[in-house]
């Protein structure tokens, strides 16, 4: 599962009452007419790849025809409408310099001048085929990725542990509460005088982790430094967008309203005795693929740890910022958290989450998600990153200015980044001397989107995902996302509408242009997960799988044991429940792609209103 990742991951806008008013009625209908999409006269040739909801105007529109060498003659391309059959646009396929990992040649559409809102579809001909092949319909429109934007963060409502989820909120998916957490023993490793084995302790409210039921402060950690930011470089964009959760009708931005269900749940993860951080409030084992309220096996505080800690003190103290203009009682609590995680942290520098180790210790043992993590520098940075701009005491500027900033892609097992995108973000904010610290850091950054950039375009499917094979860990899908961040933060950096360019095509990437021609996204697109590895949808097994989330994706290690059809990187994924090493989902996966599919929504309406970026 999502949780048991190891450090060696990733190589260390309208009116906010109607646009999802229906709730998740609009998404049902995408849901639902997924595989409803206009046709043409020929069946739908599962060999062109193309991102499956389709173009906003103005950005790149790339498609990619997968096929044997000894077939490639002088295909051409032509776009029609699809009501009409009309051409709107030909040309010839390029074929791509790089084979596909699976030896198979590549021969790239670009129609990207096709810009007209419209329902149309690609026709190839020339390669050796008695008829034209044909693509499915899609859409170039302004608001086309209207909906999936909500859903993305709708799907953290659904996750929602400790409520009833109603039918006006939830549509066909609602649910009856499950997990009160108010009845939540401490487990012999988190025994303190103050709270002694199987004291009972209340931590009601948060996400469920992934397709499990549990609550895990280290992967919330990123989830909401993540979905926070998103708020901070978008926040008018958020303030208009209404997701239909119960608190749609007060003055915070949904996506905000949403991050704090988490938060008052992460709250009740520090000891109010000594300020240090519970690592996981979880079951000794996991449960069974049964509906929430069904699952009643007891539920533990297991072990205080560093990283669970400085985690914590990072949400805290970035939610203090974020907080500040709705409430200052609640951005004071919030500073006061974080604040006290950080002396627990100081006290207690290398506490590390063992989980073979204590159960070698401690009864009952634990075997649910371990986030187990040895380096703490990362976390620490994270958490002094997000002090200072809360507090402004230098003493957390000196833990910055100390550090290493090489770029590392952010995971839940090395966070630095965040810390460097927060400071760069708020940079009125850093000490009058730190100029050319700034530019260093900004450096460190554009040089790694450059190069990633350049790799991707050489890529046999034009996307910087598949640039590396060893980029294909468990819960790849989520560092597609977070490259896709990457872009963005250097687009606002630089300006450069390349680095727009390619948070696109991560995008298209994640929506149907890769080796398995998913779209990875439940209920959007033509080919979308039908089993992912997901308690809330396996007990539901009549309905369709929960709309919005990204399931992990291609992953060659295959830790699960379910049967695939290829052992090649970009290929290795498989739409069956029992596959939690390929096809389950994560709030960690979802926040990176909710950041990355809200921001290039927020920004290519911005540039539809008057510049283009492309042109």
């Amino acid at each position: 599962m999502p949780q048991e990742h190891h450090k060696q991951e990733n190589h260390k806008v309208v009116s906010k009452h109607s646009t999802f008013a229906a709730g998740c009625m609009v998404t049902l209908a995408v849901v639902f007419s997924g595989f409803q999409q206009v046709q043409a006269k020929s069946p739908v040739s599962e060999d062109i790849r193309l991102n499956q909801l389709g173009f906003s105007p103005l950005s790149e529109k790339i498609a990619v025809l997968i096929t044997q060498e000894s077939r490639q003659k002088n295909p051409e391309f032509v776009v029609r409408a699809a009501d009409t059959g009309e051409e709107v646009l030909s040309g010839k396929l390029q074929a791509s310099s790089e084979k596909t990992w699976g030896g198979q040649s590549a021969l790239v559409a670009d129609f990207s001048r096709v810009k007209t809102p419209g329902t149309y579809q690609l026709e190839i001909s020339g390669n050796g085929e008695s008829e034209p092949l044909r693509s499915a319909s899609f859409q170039v429109d302004d608001t086309i990725y209207q909906d999936l934007a909500a859903a993305s963060l709708k799907a953290f409502y659904y996750q929602r542990a400790s409520m009833e989820l109603k039918e006006v909120h939830a549509g066909p998916w609602h649910r009856a509460a499950g997990h009160p957490d108010d009845k939540v023993l401490i487990h012999p490793s988190a025994a303190s005088d103050s709270r002694p084995e199987n004291t009972v302790v209340s931590a009601p409210k948060g996400w469920y982790d992934a397709g499990d039921y549990n609550k895990y402060v280290v992967n919330s950690g990123i989830t909401m430094g993540t979905l926070m930011s998103a708020y901070e470089r978008f926040p008018e964009y958020f303030a208009a967008q209404s997701l239909n959760i119960p608190e749609s009708d007060n003055a915070l931005p949904d996506i905000l309203d949403e991050v704090r269900y988490n938060l008052e749940w992460l709250a009740a993860m520090q000891d109010p005795a000594d300020g240090g951080v519970y690592h996981k409030l979880t079951t000794a084992g996991f449960e069974g693929m049964v509906a929430a309220h069904k699952a009643t096996q007891p539920r533990y505080m297991v072990q205080k740890t560093t990283a669970a800690a400085l985690d914590f003190a990072a949400v805290m103290a970035q939610a203090a910022r974020v907080y500040a203009p709705y409430s200052e009682e609640e951005s004071n609590k919030h500073r006061e958290a974080a604040l006290a995680a950080w002396q627990w942290a100081e006290q207690h520098p290398a506490v590390t989450y063992r989980q073979d180790a204590l159960n070698e210790t401690f009864d009952p043992d634990v075997t649910t998600g371990a986030y187990g993590d040895e380096q703490l520098d990362d976390e620490r940075l994270w958490a002094a990153a997000e002090l200072y701009l809360a507090t402004g005491d230098r003493d957390f500027w000196s833990v910055i200015a100390a550090a290493t900033p090489a770029y590392s892609l952010p995971n839940w097992a090395d966070v630095r980044w965040l810390g460097y995108y927060s400071l760069l973000a708020h940079k009125d904010k850093l000490p009058p001397d730190s100029g050319t610290w700034r530019s260093a850091i900004e450096k460190q950054l554009i040089l790694a989107a450059r190069q990633l950039r350049r790799d991707g375009e050489q890529s046999a499917y034009r996307v910087p995902m598949v640039s590396d094979p060893g980029l294909f860990v468990w819960g790849s899908n989520a560092v597609a996302a977070n490259q896709g961040i990457l872009f963005l933060e250097a687009f606002r950096i630089t300006g450069d509408s390349g680095f727009l360019r390619s948070a696109e095509a991560t995008r298209d990437y994640l929506l149907g242009r890769n080796a398995t021609g998913f779209s990875y996204v439940t209920g959007f697109g033509r080919k979308t997960p039908q089993h992912p590895h997901h308690r809330l949808a396996a007990a539901n097994p009549d309905m369709p799988p929960l709309p919005g989330f990204l399931v992990g994706g291609p992953n060659p290690s295959q830790q699960d044991g379910c049967d695939y059809t290829s052992t090649v990187a970009d290929e290795s994924y498989t739409d069956h429940v029992c596959s939690y090493a390929s096809n389950e989902i994560a709030i960690n996966w979802n926040a990176p792609f909710a950041y990355l599919i809200n921001g290039l929504h927020a920004i290519e309406r911005r540039h539809g209103k008057g510049c283009t970026h492309h042109d």
